[in-house]
């Protein structure tokens, strides 16, 4: 088996994992889930509805519209649905290789890939949060927040048919966030905060051992690694009339080196290779969003929120191993994106509160790029949600979102798949893999807040 699996295959391999750690994080889910609050409204509101202390995160100056110390806590967990739908997954072998005679150089399809695809790949996870904010005077304010504001998850089956392009994918970033708030006057707040971010994540991909790609024969390649960075957000809010406030909120770009240490092995769990590595240079965008709250009646108020992401940032992907040698360089041409968002909150009793709203979120992923590690699309978000207050110092959220993506196509090929010494280094082997996706999901949240 060690004769099929030379330095050039697992240079491939670490160039696959190393890649989707940027994807995940800087063209794939960007995770809107820190406010149960605003979740029940579609995060129409963000920047310039405060209702609790999760405004540390939608906006730091909203703090200094808070009139006494509290502390909120929650989480949203989410369940997501996907079928695969069309598929057509290929081998390839070179030509003299499939007639057992010496590479050719040119590569023919052999038959298509033993395996299934189910498309229940993605485990329901809890995205959780937790903000403090305190007034320290009627103009000054300080606040701190967690929260995750990327994150991915998914999780083929064994023999999942795409499973040389990636089976498994785990990175999570979180973020700690101390911000001070301070009000100028009656129309006038601005904000800032700084984010110390922490990335975490595991990425897998197999490789065949032998010309017939069967799983039960492959070879489990993956890469672990990790990064901490800083970045800074600022906000402001502007108030022309009590019932009616503006919020603009800016959030910057962060930039990591993830250091991955690779680490393949063989179906009896021997370690092939084990002293390869890759870093890789990535960015996470910069996100500005504005919203509008406009109080219509006593209890009636209606908001309108718009977010772009900077993710053009994400042009390419450049793997580089430890000697500073290039591994691989490839385009993705991501496309700044936007989302529009519009809800409302009725004050049904002066206890309970009822929210709906709507979000349109565009994606920056592109036909030619997209991968079996992140298959998204263009996302419709339909929301409701309900705040009860059981008294004046405490109260309790919930909200329900179902989610919805346009049905997308991806087209993924390789052909760098079993090289050997015997062939002087060269890839005599290739794979391709074909699929329509259709995903939803459903996001259950629940936060307490409470005053003190």
């Amino acid at each position: 088996m060690n004769n099929k699996f030379n330095k050039l295959t697992l240079a491939a391999a670490v160039s696959a994992a190393v890649f989707t750690a940027s994807t995940a994080n800087a063209g794939g889910y960007q995770i809107n889930e820190q406010s149960v609050s605003g979740q029940g409204y579609g995060h129409a509101g963000r920047s310039s509805n405060v209702n609790d202390a999760t405004i540390v995160y939608g906006n730091p100056a909203g703090m200094s519209f808070l009139d006494r110390a509290q502390v909120t806590v929650g989480g949203t967990y989410l369940n997501v649905n996907t079928d695969i739908d069309n598929v057509q997954a290929s081998r390839t072998l070179d030509s003299g290789v499939a007639t057992g005679g010496a590479p050719t150089g040119t590569q023919i399809p052999v038959g298509g890939i033993p395996g299934s695809s189910d498309g229940d790949m993605v485990p329901g996870t809890l995205v959780p949060f937790a903000f403090y904010a305190q007034p320290v005077t009627d103009r000054l304010a300080f606040g701190f927040g967690v929260y995750a504001p990327f994150g991915s998850k998914t999780e083929y089956e064994g023999n999942f048919q795409g499973r040389y392009f990636g089976d498994y994918t785990e990175v999570t970033v979180m973020s700690a966030q101390p911000t001070v708030s301070y009000r100028l006057n009656d129309q006038w707040a601005v904000g800032a905060g700084v984010t110390y971010n922490k990335v975490d994540g595991e990425l897998r991909r197999q490789l065949p051992s032998s010309a017939g790609f069967n799983a039960a024969g492959d070879i489990d390649s993956r890469v672990e690694g990790e990064d901490e960075a800083w970045g800074y957000n600022l906000g402001v809010i502007y108030q022309p009339v009590p019932e009616t406030t503006f919020g603009l909120t800016y959030r910057s770009k962060v930039d990591y080196t993830l250091e991955g240490t690779f680490v393949a092995r063989d179906p009896a769990g021997n370690v092939v290779r084990a002293d390869d590595s890759a870093s890789l240079d990535l960015t996470t965008p910069e996100t500005v969003n504005f919203s509008l709250t406009q109080q219509m009646t006593d209890r009636l108020k209606l908001m309108f929120g718009a977010s772009w992401v900077r993710w053009s940032h994400f042009d390419q992907i450049l793997v580089q191993g430890g000697a500073g040698d290039t591994i691989t360089q490839e385009p993705q041409n991501y496309s700044n994106a936007w989302a529009f968002a519009t809800g409302g909150e009725y004050q049904l009793t002066p206890t309970l509160a009822l929210r709906a709203g709507v979000t349109l979120d565009y994606t920056p992923t592109n036909d030619e790029d997209r991968s079996v590690r992140i298959p998204s699309d263009d996302r419709r978000i339909f929301s409701l949600g309900a705040g009860w207050s059981p008294t004046p110092d405490m109260t309790l959220d919930f909200a329900y979102s179902y989610l919805t993506e346009r049905s997308t196509s991806l087209e993924q090929e390789r052909s760098d798949l079993l090289a050997s010494p015997a062939t002087g280094g060269m890839p005599v082997g290739g794979a391709t893999y074909a699929a329509d996706y259709k995903n939803e999901a459903h996001g259950f949240g629940a936060q307490l807040t409470y005053r003190f």
